[in-house]
């Protein structure tokens, strides 16, 4: 599979189940309405752990402007991917969303509360306070980017002792320890923002619900979607320059 066309399809499989569990718990009369946090956050990890599995070996499974950049600054990836990268976690972001209000298309309508549905596909603050939710990205994606760049090194470390059982934990668990990393940022970070710590993980769902036909649907929250844009690439970049200083 080319290696775009991978980011594009991990990127929908994240998008999928990742705002799939969003619109299960808050959507009206959905099975799941009211599971609250915990499932929210566990669903999130789940989904990033399926679509690093799906796609990794083919692309690395960045699915996440903030890691291409981040890794692009520290001479772990080529820049010129870059731009291709992110254009298709962008695209396959935004399929993923269309099959999420597929999935759901009987809940549109009974369900009142235009910023649940926004919720299903962009991230908001919980405190209309830019600033603070600008500082609470950073961290979490400076944090994403670190553990991932952990985990990398301590894959390297197993391939280079040649001890065919680390390199087959190192394989077998990596992905899900990604997962589980952003199941910690989400319950620890969370609560201020919704945790994107992705860009494309916001402005391609942001811009299905702009498009799609959702009954009673509200605005996208333009003014805020910067901030899950930027902020994520600023914590990637700080991330990664860190984890590269401290020389681990």
């Amino acid at each position: 599979m080319n290696p775009y066309l991978a980011e594009a399809v991990g990127t929908a499989l994240l998008i999928l189940f990742g705002n799939g569990v969003v619109a299960n718990m808050v959507l009206a009369r959905s099975k799941g309405h009211a599971g609250g946090w915990i499932a929210i956050t566990a669903g999130w990890a789940f989904a990033v752990a399926i679509a690093v599995y799906a796609v990794g070996r083919v692309s690395g499974g960045h699915l996440n402007p903030a890691v291409s950049v981040a890794l692009a600054t520290i001479g772990g990836f080529d820049w010129a991917l870059v731009p291709g990268y992110i254009a298709a976690q962008l695209a396959g972001a935004f399929v993923g969303a269309v099959l999420v209000f597929l999935s759901y298309l009987a809940h549109w309508e009974p369900t009142t509360d235009a910023g649940a549905k926004l919720a299903c596909f962009a991230t908001g603050p919980a405190v209309r306070k830019l600033g603070p939710a600008f500082i609470t990205e950073v961290i979490g994606t400076a944090v994403l980017i670190f553990a991932v760049l952990a985990f990398g090194r301590v894959a390297s470390g197993a391939a280079a002792d040649q001890s065919a059982w680390a390199a087959t934990v190192s394989l077998w668990f990596g992905p899900a320890l990604v997962g589980l990393v952003v199941f910690g940022i989400g319950l620890s970070l969370g609560g201020p923002t919704g945790y994107a710590i992705n860009p494309a993980r916001d402005l391609g769902p942001r811009l299905a619900h702009a498009v799609l036909p959702i009954p009673g649907k509200g605005d996208s929250d333009w003014g805020y979607a910067w901030v899950p844009v930027v902020a994520p690439i600023v914590g990637g970049v700080a991330g990664a320059q860190l984890f590269k200083m401290l020389g681990l």
